[in-house]
């Protein structure tokens, strides 16, 4: 009866030690660089550097998937010499034409990047765009803008999801997904794991002559409710970068504002 008791106990002494470490979140902040596009690809790298942001999602404004690769090579000199990553590109554009796409594949590839944001408005595109994933073993994220667009509603999202390959996920820009009317915790849970990618985005809802208009603010002072979604992404060890972005063109002439709020706001409710 002893021994059966120790080694019980050594058994269950021995799982425990082997238990792997919970999992944490590893929820990094960037920078979407149409927040930037009233300046250059140079003053964009050196805004973010300066502002202690490591990670940019650039828009094709700065980087240009039909540029030659010797510009693309300055460019990538330029990103490590500032210790910037370029870590997505979009919202890109995408057509039927496959190899147009791939061009999009290639950019990516040539910066290490590990995720393409697209918003094809055609759906028949996604055939070619799920080869070119498989191709290349590079995620494609699914970006969604307001009310009556492509993606404005999450179960069109979930649809497309459903029927794809696991590496083609979410990009939630927030800001556009709650102007809408939907719920960030609620719509994050639904997508069940497939969110890659956040626009750390705020917006509050007006009525103008009888139109709902949404209207950017600084992050934290909208109606966006960061902060259950935050907690819910530290809960499930979520692994990502929130993108600071704006649509509003007062906050573009100068983004200093929006992104040292938004750095605040980030360490508050996430932590550095």
């Amino acid at each position: 009866m002893k021994k059966y008791v120790f080694i019980s106990l050594l058994f269950l002494f021995i799982s425990a030690c082997s238990t792997e470490p919970a999992k944490k979140a590893d929820i990094k902040l960037g920078l979407q660089s149409w927040t930037c596009r009233s300046m250059t690809f140079e003053e964009t790298v050196v805004f973010a550097a300066k502002h202690g942001i490591k990670y940019i999602e650039f828009f094709r404004g700065h980087i240009d998937p039909a540029a030659s690769r010797d510009v693309h090579a300055k460019q990538k000199a330029f990103l490590a010499e500032h210790g910037v990553t370029a870590y997505s590109i979009g919202v890109s554009r995408t057509s039927m034409d496959k190899e147009e796409n791939r061009k999009l594949f290639e950019l990516a590839k040539f910066f290490d990047m590990k995720m393409v944001v697209v918003e094809p408005k055609n759906f028949d595109e996604w055939d070619n765009l799920e080869e070119l994933v498989k191709e290349y073993d590079i995620k494609l994220a699914i970006h969604n803008h307001g009310t009556g667009t492509a993606y404005g509603d999450p179960a069109t999202v979930r649809g497309v999801l459903a029927e794809r390959d696991s590496r083609i996920g979410v990009c939630m820009d927030i800001g556009w997904l709650t102007a809408a009317g939907h719920d960030a915790l609620e719509t994050f849970n639904g997508y069940d794991g497939r969110v890659a990618d956040m626009h750390l985005k705020d917006k509050r809802v007006e009525d103008k002559d009888g139109k709902r208009v949404s209207i950017d603010t600084l992050v934290g002072q909208g109606e966006s409710g960061f902060i259950p979604l935050m907690h819910e992404m530290k809960r499930v060890a979520w692994s990502g970068v929130m993108a600071i972005e704006t649509d509003s063109k007062d906050f573009q002439s100068d983004p200093t504002e929006l992104v040292e709020g938004a750095k605040a706001f980030f360490a508050k409710h996430v932590g550095e």
